[in-house]
């Protein structure tokens, strides 16, 4: 395999090279994802990538509110799908984790929601890749130099 065959994922079916910039916030943009909560955030989020067979190779949480992700998927995953499982099994793990957070978030029909109901996505071609991957490792550097 030459290095340029590297990036393609080879399924049953396909050959493939699927990534996605994933960004969504928190509810009210709220500064909870800090503190131990966004280490937590970053292993369930690697869980259930696993779990549901995506792989994220690079996040990172921005100014305490917001999430970062580079996806790697197979086409029979639609990108909604993945933010679906990523933000409803995250929200409902760490307030399980971190029951301080209920106090930031009333409950709403039996339910607490941490994250807002949108989110950012763009494909990312192989000619980007590295610059997104950079740009989100670069995340945390680039918030501690503005202050």
């Amino acid at each position: 395999m030459s290095a340029s065959d590297e990036r393609f994922t080879h399924g049953r079916t396909s050959v493939y090279n699927l990534n996605y910039h994933i960004i969504w916030c928190t509810k009210y943009r709220r500064k909870v994802l800090k503190d131990g909560i966004d280490s937590d955030l970053k292993t369930i989020l690697r869980e259930i990538a696993d779990e549901h067979g995506y792989l994220i190779p690079h996040m990172e949480v921005g100014l305490d509110d917001h999430i970062h992700l580079f996806v790697s998927a197979p086409p029979k995953i639609s990108v909604s799908s993945i933010v679906k499982q990523l933000k409803g099994t995250s929200s409902l793990r760490l307030f399980a984790m971190h029951p301080e957070l209920k106090s930031q978030y009333w409950k709403r029909k039996g339910e607490r929601s941490l994250w807002s109901p949108s989110y950012f996505t763009e494909s990312i071609g192989s000619v980007n890749e590295q610059a997104v991957a950079k740009y989100i490792d670069d995340q945390r550097s680039k918030e501690r130099e503005s202050q």
